[in-house]
């Protein structure tokens, strides 16, 4: 984990929830689980011993992800109107022929472009970054590329 984490004020509350639920609640359902699957005999060859085990060691390392992005954050704050994108910005955009889309500029830890978060160095966010409203910009992906119109700025 780098040494800060630039995530906003929406994006830290997010992982400081989820730190909650699996502390408090999937932590010890799992070591209960554990417990209930030692207790039916012989571990070599318990399923559902070896199945909570490594639903432990997932949940344990999430943790540990989480707490380390709490404990190195850099909070982004929300961009006030301004007349060029940057993290923190919501950039609507046009792709030619498509739809029109929006996006939320972000840090990485909270990166989610199905729910409209990307992050500013994903392809597209590096592309937007410190353009105008009106301005076409080309994105490059590993599978090529394409040209975005930015509409607007909130």
């Amino acid at each position: 984990m780098p040494a800060d984490v630039p995530i906003t004020a929406e994006g830290l509350a997010a992982v400081k929830a989820e730190v909650e639920e699996l502390t408090k609640v999937r932590r010890p359902a799992i070591v209960e689980k554990i417990k209930a699957a030692r207790e039916l005999g012989d571990l070599s060859e318990n399923f559902e011993y070896h199945s909570a085990k490594n639903e432990q060691g997932f949940i344990e390392s999430r943790i540990a992800e989480l707490e380390a992005i709490i404990k190195n954050h850099t909070l982004i704050e929300a961009a006030p109107p301004s007349d060029h994108v940057e993290v923190g910005s919501t950039v609507r955009f046009q792709e030619e022929g498509g739809p029109e889309e929006a996006y939320r500029i972000v840090g990485p830890a909270e990166a989610d472009p199905k729910n409209g978060r990307v992050s500013f160095e994903s392809a597209i966010g590096k592309a937007m970054l410190g353009k105008r409203p009106g301005q076409s910009v080309e994105v490059e992906t590993p599978g090529g590329s394409y040209t975005v119109k930015i509409l607007a700025i909130e």
